[in-house]
């Protein structure tokens, strides 16, 4: 367990200091961001196929490839997962990043209906 910890602290690391997705500045945006962003990110991690149907979708699809280019080249540990793993992995990050920029964080403005 402690090396799925590890491993998810890096993959947040990457994310709170370099994806700007992660700033916007209401609950339900970043719960948008958050979701879409990991589950494409997962997919093409496991060398699943997604087609971007909308212009949300490309968008989302820009950052998951960003995303896994990144990961791919930082921490190569991550190609040496099965999709198991993978998908296991990604679901944790996913439940760790939704905690630290929605449900954990401080910031009143995320839930202000006038903001």
């Amino acid at each position: 367990m402690d090396d799925i910890k590890g491993k998810i602290a890096q993959l947040e690391d990457y994310i709170m200091k370099k994806c700007l997705w992660q700033f916007n500045s209401r609950a339900w945006d970043r719960k948008d961001q958050n979701e879409n962003i990991l589950k494409i990110s997962t997919l093409l991690l496991c060398e699943e196929h997604f087609i971007p149907e909308t212009p949300a979708d490309r968008c989302y699809w820009v950052e998951a490839v960003s995303l896994v280019d990144a990961f791919k080249n930082r921490y190569p540990w991550i190609s040496a997962l099965n999709k198991t793993e993978k998908k296991e992995l990604m679901e944790a990050l996913k439940e760790r990043i939704d905690f630290l920029t929605i449900t954990g964080s401080l910031n009143k403005e995320l839930t202000d209906p006038l903001y």
